[in-house]
């Protein structure tokens, strides 16, 4: 961007002269600049037509001359920032500013929050980190998982306060043949974001598709076959009765992306715009359901915004803030939540170094110590498990005097306040004379046996869906930690059960079973919840509609921006 290094160089610049005359040769400006003496005349040219400098030369070489700065490096970011926000040059702004996060939260205010643009209500929401590309397939975010079913639909879905699967592609379903056959029949005239019309021998190729992913195979284990009876059914024949089966397909993993673009869906909005400082999502005119009551969503990727608060990882995620800096006074809570989704400690047992009595011992020091209330966090945003989920009761363990192992090794990925706690563990270990040893993993999500195989115990985290049976049971099912931690005879018999629970046609039923089968592994330690978030999005009053989803972002398609009040003539 040319504009971008003429503004380097002019801060190279005003770094050595400020705003005050100042006698400079070309060759001593050429140091300056680390260009040549020519290139050195057409930059002072440029700044002088441009009126960023006073530069009165002599002639003659080596000749000194008088150069004084007209404008500071920050008011000119400011003011072409304002012109490309101002023309809707979103990206281009974004790649330009450098400033301070206070100067740059007062420029980008104005444009952030609830806006109406051509006529259009539009809402901007400063985001702290880069985005992931929004294949469902690939995603570890919980931003980018929102996002994902925001632009991609499934079979059914599930709406913020209802734990049951609603039509979404399909209108309705029906099971017989004992639970063996399911039909799902499709709305007509599905189109996709690309405006093609949506067939169900793409949804099939996709099925397919899903099938034989690492992500999806899980959700598809029971299928033995699919098959279109007419243009619009799609049939599932199992080999054994699976009664998750609709749940399943509201799942991120059996969103239903076009089958030669992971990122053209048919879910209500469509992505426009994906680059490093801004995503844009437009509602989708052809979508089968009620169409949202915004025009357009956009993300602006402003890290620098958050470099100025403490780096506590956790609170950017649930934490929204909605409105600019113009607004603050009159932000509010407009939605707080305790999520269902939890952070846990979970014990590997089968690495053989821990055993179930010293696994509670550890779990017991934990809940007894106060040590989870004591670390240096904000207490705001986390609260001290007490259940699984509502009616799941955390045992408390008892086993005080057996003794530990000399040493222990400790697995961790984000966020950073799982390392506050191992650390706070690491020293109530050490008092029972037990070195823990603590190892960082990166990734979002545990990814292979090699990693957890050299780990005796692991710190991570599990999101709740809206329907918090069924994201359990999804977890125990996909989740590479339950073959790396359990025994083999103890993970056998965990596979014979989610077996048999899906084989149950009540859901109640299976409820019953999956908090069972949960509770014997809290009673061995095996896994144990720590910590809730406490999800928040706040909001200027002119921003409406805002409505708190499970995992602590808010439904776009209910969000909406009232239109300006007209100007009132003097």
């Amino acid at each position: 961007m040319r504009l971008q290094n003429r503004l380097n160089q002019f801060q190279r610049l005003y770094l050595k002269t400020g705003q005050h005359p100042v006698q400079f040769t070309v060759a001593e400006l050429a140091e300056v600049f680390c260009c040549s003496e020519r290139h050195t005349r057409t930059l002072l040219a440029h700044f002088q037509d441009a009126g960023w400098i006073d530069w009165q030369s002599q002639a003659g070489r080596g000749k000194r001359a008088s150069l004084c700065c007209l404008r500071t490096p920050e008011d000119l970011r400011g003011a072409y920032l304002q012109a490309l926000l101002k023309n809707g040059e979103h990206s281009a702004a974004l790649q330009l500013s450098q400033l301070d996060p206070s100067h740059l939260n007062a420029l980008l205010a104005p444009h952030l929050g609830g806006q109406w643009q051509e006529d259009a209500p539009t809402l901007r929401i400063p985001y702290y980190r880069p985005l992931q590309p929004l294949d469902p397939l690939t995603l570890t975010g919980r931003a980018e998982q929102h996002l994902a079913h925001t632009i991609h639909a499934g079979l059914t879905r599930f709406i913020p306060g209802n734990s049951t699967p609603q039509p979404d592609l399909a209108h309705h379903w029906q099971i017989s043949n004992n639970g063996k056959t399911w039909q799902f029949f499709l709305r007509s005239q599905l189109f996709w974001h690309n405006g093609e019309p949506l067939k169900t021998a793409q949804l099939m190729a996709r099925f397919e598709q899903l099938r034989n992913s690492p992500r999806g195979k899980h959700n598809l284990a029971s299928v033995s076959k699919l098959s279109q009876p007419h243009a619009l059914c799609l049939q599932f024949e199992l080999d054994k009765p699976d009664y998750w089966l609709a749940h399943r397909f509201a799942d991120l993993n059996c969103l239903l992306s076009h089958p030669d673009n992971p990122h053209i869906g048919a879910g209500p909005f469509r992505l426009t715009t994906f680059s490093p400082e801004l995503l844009r999502l437009e509602q989708h005119t052809l979508y089968a359901l009620q169409h949202p009551y915004l025009a357009a969503i956009e993300f602006w990727i402003t890290p620098q915004l958050f470099a100025q608060k403490s780096n506590v990882s956790c609170q950017h995620p649930v934490r929204i803030i909605l409105g600019g800096q113009d607004e603050l006074s009159r932000v509010k809570p407009v939605r707080r939540s305790t999520s269902l989704g939890f952070c846990y400690i979970a014990a590997n047992l089968k690495r053989g170094v821990l055993n179930e009595a010293q696994a509670r011992k550890i779990v017991r020091i934990i809940q007894r110590s106060g040590m989870l209330d004591n670390l240096p966090i904000d207490h705001d945003l986390v609260k001290a498990s007490k259940e699984m989920l509502p009616g799941w009761p955390i045992p408390l363990h008892n086993d005080a005097d057996v003794p530990l192992p000399a040493k222990l090794t400790l697995l961790f990925h984000p966020p950073v306040e799982f390392e506050l706690v191992a650390k706070a563990l690491r020293k109530k270990l050490a008092e029972e004379g037990c070195a823990l040893e603590i190892k960082y993993h990166a990734g979002r999500l545990w990814e292979d046996d090699a990693r957890l195989d050299s780990a005796d115990l692991l710190l991570g985290d599990r999101l709740i869906g809206e329907s918090p049976d069924a994201s359990l049971e999804n977890w125990l099912q996909q989740d590479p930690l339950w073959p790396g931690i359990l025994r083999e005879e103890d993970y056998g018999r965990q596979q014979q059960r989610l077996s048999a629970i899906q084989q149950i046609p009540l859901e109640n039923h299976r409820s019953d079973e999956l908090r069972d089968h949960f509770f014997q592994w809290m009673q061995s330690a095996i896994v144990t919840p720590l910590f809730n978030y406490q999800y928040q999005v706040s909001a200027p009053p002119r921003i409406s509609g805002v409505q708190l989803t499970a995992w602590g972002w808010f439904d776009f398609c209910q969000a909406w921006v009232p239109p300006p009040l007209p100007t009132e003539s003097t």
